[in-house]
């Protein structure tokens, strides 16, 4: 097997299928030192703890290799309309019903429950600024921030110790079958071969193989999700590390703050049809919560994904096989469902059209939900006040997005997406704080009467107050569990 591209893809592949798939494999990970990589994608979901214990991985080495913190959710600011926000968090809202979901049983109150935020105690720890693993035998869905460099050399030496070699260079030529049009291997700059069975493509948005090499093409998503720029810069960290991300709404794009053990990570997302990257420049740099560290820079990229993932002999993984933009931080969980997939469909025989096939069709599915999900944050808001919220508000949607969108405002019924990713309490939290509100809902919480289901709820969120008094300081839990030094 042969990996071409460094980064966050190409080592936590590499790392993954040594780990897992051991002698089976032969692996070779091809890297230029002078090829930058991508870089900021420094925040990520609950589904990370999963795939790092399948892999072995120590969470209290790897986090203070990566000067990392916790993460509980995501604070959108100015979102549904400016000066609001509300919290996307990881944890369960309220007590599971199988007739209802909670969220009707608190609509049935009638306004004298509380706000919902109350009946999830992720979401309450994120605002006060608490973390701990679990409280009350009761554990903790969290996630992570890091640094994406750090984490990529930390691969890397797991890696390497797992037995895959790694080598220096450029890759100048990509070699094809003229009869099967498979790749046979890989050219460098020092005329050096590498030959190889399979290739995985972790090139990044050159997709060198998938792209350029066997011409598979791109399905663009820019008619959707219009931005096209990232501007990013790192910043001191002033006062304590928050347990949540910050995606914070401006009138042409959004801004993300992620907080490390010892700085601030910074970028503005924005479309080029509406801001030129000089403007996005000076707006970031004139809204950043700290001193830079870093110059600032611009990234381009195109929203869409590979009409095929895998293709004849080579896998897209990363952003050679597509791009969402990092408004719910999914680019890490996609690089791990795709190294997933490929392990289980792993074309041990000469035919491997059956597997891809597969491949493609889930990866398809996968990449078409997330972007639902995050098109609903865009077109279900109330701001009119520049041509960038008008673009969304006015545009055509997935009938996929339109028909939740249309069933949850006309009697608040949602269900988890197709694919495993969002949970029901994810599309409840955007949708009410986008200012999406349900005409009618499930009468499962009128089987009740009033004072009893008013003494329920009361009891629910007296339960998870008294959860969040116990848990400590989101910065006191890091210090004595994965305390990283200062670079």
């Amino acid at each position: 097997m042969v990996i071409a591209g460094g980064g966050t893809a190409g080592w936590l592949t590499a790392f993954s299928l040594a780990s897992r798939l051991g002698n089976l494999l032969d692996i070779t990970l091809v890297e230029s030192d002078a090829i930058g990589t991508v870089g900021v994608g420094e925040a990520t979901i609950p589904t990370m703890r999963t795939f790092h214990r399948l892999l072995g991985i120590d969470e209290r080495e790897f986090m203070a290799a990566t000067q990392a913190t916790f993460k509980l959710g995501i604070q959108f600011e100015n979102w549904g309309q400016q000066h609001d926000r509300y919290i996307h968090s990881f944890g369960e809202i309220g007590q599971r019903s199988w007739m209802a979901e909670f969220h009707e049983f608190w609509l049935a109150a009638q306004g004298q429950a509380g706000s919902l935020d109350e009946y999830c105690l992720e979401l309450q720890a994120a605002r006060h600024n608490k973390f701990c693993l679990g409280v009350d035998i009761q554990p903790v869905n969290y996630a992570f921030h890091l640094n994406a460099s750090a984490y990529a050399r930390y691969l890397r030496s797991k890696s390497e110790a797992a037995g895959v070699t790694r080598i220096e260079g450029r890759i100048k030529h990509v070699s094809l079958d003229p009869d099967s049009g498979h790749i046979t291997g890989l050219t460098l700059d020092d005329n050096q071969q590498i030959n190889g069975d399979v290739f995985i493509d972790c090139t990044g948005f050159r997709a060198l193989l998938m792209g350029q090499a066997l011409g598979v093409g791109f399905d663009d998503w820019s008619h959707y999700l219009a931005a096209d720029r990232a501007v990013a810069v790192q910043t001191e960290l002033h006062g304590e590390p928050v347990p949540y991300t910050r995606a914070i709404a401006h009138d042409s794009g959004w801004q993300w703050q992620i907080p490390l053990q010892h700085r601030m990570g910074n970028g503005l997302v924005y479309s080029s049809r509406f801001l030129s990257d000089d403007q996005a420049s000076e707006q970031l740099m004139a809204n950043l919560p700290g001193a830079p560290l870093t110059d600032p820079r611009t990234i381009q990229f195109k929203t869409g994904r590979r009409r095929q993932a895998w293709h004849k002999n080579c896998v897209a993984i990363g952003l050679s096989g597509g791009f969402l933009e990092p408004l719910e931080s999914t680019s890490i969980h996609l690089i791990t469902t795709a190294i997933l997939r490929l392990m289980k469909l792993f074309p041990f025989a000469d035919n491997m059209q059956a597997q891809a096939t597969r491949f493609n069709t889930e990866t398809a599915n996968e990449l078409e939900t997330i972007r639902d999900f995050i098109i609903l944050h865009y077109h279900a808001t109330a701001r009119t006040d520049s041509d960038f919220w008008q673009f969304y508000r006015r545009m055509d949607i997935p009938d996929s997005l339109r028909h939740r969108m249309d069933i949850f405002c006309q009697n608040g019924y949602v269900w988890p997406d197709e694919v495993g990713l969002f949970r029901t309490d994810s599309w409840v939290q955007v949708m009410l704080g986008q200012g999406l509100t349900p005409r009618q809902h499930h009468q499962a919480g009128h089987l009740l009467d009033a004072p009893q289901l008013h003494s329920q709820l009361s009891a629910l969120r007296q339960s998870i107050a008294a959860r969040l008094d116990k848990m400590p300081r989101h910065a006191d839990f890091i210090a004595q569990y994965c305390p990283a030094r200062k670079d």
